[in-house]
């Protein structure tokens, strides 16, 4: 069964030294990068290799221009929670442009959206059916790098591809009921209120969503190249 942890990080406690090392830092220098964040999404992924491992990730989004933009993932919302992936949202357009080999990495958003379980927190029902009508029609490429859901302290082991729901029956009902009741959502009502939403122009792209198998991160051994031979010195 999925559930959504919160492994507790090792290591001392901030020091006040840090924090008011931390507190001239920020009124000194900028942010430029973080300060574009606009937005905030509450999803649901699930490893590529293993549907069974679902995970709650609360996107923290930018806008690169209208058709990319580019999320900073986290296991909850609080100030302490961590830094878990990243995603990159982008247009029908730009992923057809794709090569087909790179076209199973990235997942669409339609069923996400149009079922109700991507929601932005706390933002009013017209506002967030306004935005979410563009990200329906996108397709998003995610890795996670921080395994919380069994339980890891710290990221171990490789980063890994993430899928998106595609169709009912995929999310763990105890981590939707959760997250419905912490938020207080009613992802049916949603569903109803978004019937009228439409995914990606052409359909769902047949390559898209791991083009319907399993995807899974390996580590494999190669030959590293050595370095180039130097360039001799002439002196005149």
């Amino acid at each position: 069964m999925s559930t959504t942890r919160h492994p507790e990080v090792p290591g001392e406690p901030t020091q006040k030294t840090t924090a008011l090392l931390e507190t001239a830092t920020a009124t000194i220098q900028g942010f430029g990068p973080i300060n574009k964040i606009h937005q905030h999404l509450c999803a649901f992924h699930f490893y590529g290799h293993d549907m069974t491992r679902q995970v709650e990730a609360h996107h923290f989004c930018a806008h690169q221009n209208e058709e990319v933009r580019q999320c900073l993932i986290y296991d909850g919302p609080e100030a302490d929670a961590k830094l878990i992936g990243l995603e990159y949202l982008i247009s029908e357009n730009l992923f057809m442009t794709l090569p087909d080999a790179e076209k199973p990495l990235w997942h669409s958003h339609k069923f996400e959206v149009k079922s109700g379980v991507l929601f932005m927190p706390r933002m009013p029902g017209a506002l967030e059916r306004q935005d979410l009508e563009k990200v329906c029609k996108t397709y998003g490429k995610t890795i996670h790098f921080w395994q919380v859901d069994r339980g890891d302290n710290l990221p171990l082991g490789l980063p890994q591809i993430m899928m998106a729901l595609t169709r009912d029956g995929q999310l763990d009902e105890n981590l939707a009921s959760d997250c419905e009741k912490r938020f207080g959502v009613n992802f049916d009502k949603e569903r109803e209120n978004r019937g009228y939403m439409k995914g990606p122009e052409h359909g769902i792209h047949p390559l898209a969503n791991g083009a319907g198998k399993g995807l899974q991160t390996k580590l494999r051994k190669v030959d590293c190249n050595p370095a180039a031979e130097p360039v001799p010195r002439i002196f005149v």
